[in-house]
């Protein structure tokens, strides 16, 4: 696989994107994602339990105060490192891949974009801040509405949800007959963009980077803004909604997924030493403070 063109993908085939190298995890692919339910295991039961109250509570009107209280980027103002830097005291409650404070997977995602294509480097940052958006945990935003997949609400949730058949139970909109149907709210074919997306990192860091004036190509932007949408990019849902420019964006997450997922291990890298190099693309791409 080789990107030729900034927007033009040569991609492999789908399932062998799915199915990497050994050498990009420490453990079998095959043992990613899973979502098996254990009460007995406490990682499990807590990635199970993060994942009931969001299927719980994220409804249309959940989202839309969300939106509103978050889009105001008056929370805090820092910079880009720093950010990333608050990150240390993050483990996200809803991966049952690692248990390591999520600047370590920031920089195993980036270092795995960079060896792979050296000359984009605007992946590799990508890959570095695809997380940022989670620090709304460190002010009052529960997990539930930071980390963890992502599903479009106002339409029937997609069949591929994780725990999709019992964590719904409760949440109001699934009687809505306004929002429980096929289309919902949507017109057919009206494109990723335009879904109203379950509130979390992906969303926000998505409207922080717009609203900053990032210089990162669009792609970067969409590679974040949906690279948590698991039952859109993985699962084959929400087909009914796509436009046909979203198969782009489409191609752009399943390439960046490579470095997000299969490269989660308990292999640390020496963050002090990367530094530099990271700190050169945010000055180009995303410098000085950001309001958040």
């Amino acid at each position: 696989m080789r990107i030729l063109a900034e927007n033009h993908v040569h991609l492999l085939d789908p399932s062998e994107l799915m199915r990497p190298e050994p050498s990009f995890a420490d453990k079998n692919p095959s043992k990613f994602r899973d979502y098996s339910v254990d009460t007995t295991d406490p990682l499990k039961e807590r990635v199970r339990q993060t994942y009931r109250q969001m299927h719980l509570n994220q409804t249309v009107d959940f989202v839309k105060g969300r939106r509103d209280r978050w889009l105001k980027f008056n929370t805090i103002k820092m910079t880009v490192r720093e950010a990333l830097e608050k990150l240390n005291d993050l483990v996200d409650e809803s991966d049952p891949d690692l248990d390591l404070p999520n600047i370590i997977h920031a920089f195993q995602a980036a270092e795995r974009a960079r060896a792979e294509f050296p000359e984009h480097d605007w992946l590799h940052l990508t890959a570095l801040i695809h997380d940022l958006g989670k620090i709304m945990a460190f002010y009052d935003e529960p997990q539930w509405a930071v980390v963890g997949d992502t599903f479009a609400v106002g339409c029937r949730w997609g069949d591929s949800i994780v725990y999709r058949n019992e964590s719904f139970e409760g949440n109001p909109d699934g009687n809505n007959p306004a929002y429980n149907t096929k289309y919902g709210i949507y017109e057919p074919n009206c494109g990723v963009d335009n879904l109203l997306m379950s509130w979390g990192h992906d969303e926000y860091m998505y409207n922080v980077l717009k609203h900053n004036k990032t210089k990162l190509p669009h792609v970067a932007c969409n590679i974040i803004r949906f690279h948590s949408f698991y039952p859109w990019h993985n699962g084959g849902d929400y087909k009914h909604l796509e436009a046909p420019k979203d198969a782009d964006t489409k191609k752009w997450v399943l390439i960046f997924n490579r470095y997000d997922l299969y490269t989660k291990s308990e292999v640390v890298p020496d963050i002090d030493a990367l530094w530099p190099y990271y700190q050169t693309l945010i000055d180009k791409y995303l410098p000085g403070v950001i309001e958040f």
